[in-house]
């Protein structure tokens, strides 16, 4: 499951899954990580744990003036 990341500004994370609307958001990378988890729990219980979660940058950043996409960031399992 891919959660893209909508806002990354300083203090303030926010991620959407698509298919399933799931939204979450947090102060730092660890406790997004945290919310996708529980928004799993949330969504699918117990069989939660037969997901994958990606966090994946879908903001741009500029750099020297380019703008450059984002990698993927994280994953939690």
């Amino acid at each position: 499951m891919v959660f893209e990341l909508l806002s990354d500004q300083p203090g303030h994370l926010q991620a959407l899954e698509p298919r399933y609307r799931l939204r979450i958001q947090a102060t730092n990378l660890e406790e997004l990580q945290h919310e996708a988890r529980e928004a799993l729990i949330a969504q699918f219980g117990p069989s939660h744990v037969a997901y994958r979660v990606k966090l994946r940058r879908s903001v741009r950043h500029q750099t020297h003036g380019r703008t450059a996409a984002a990698g993927t960031t994280a994953v939690v399992g």
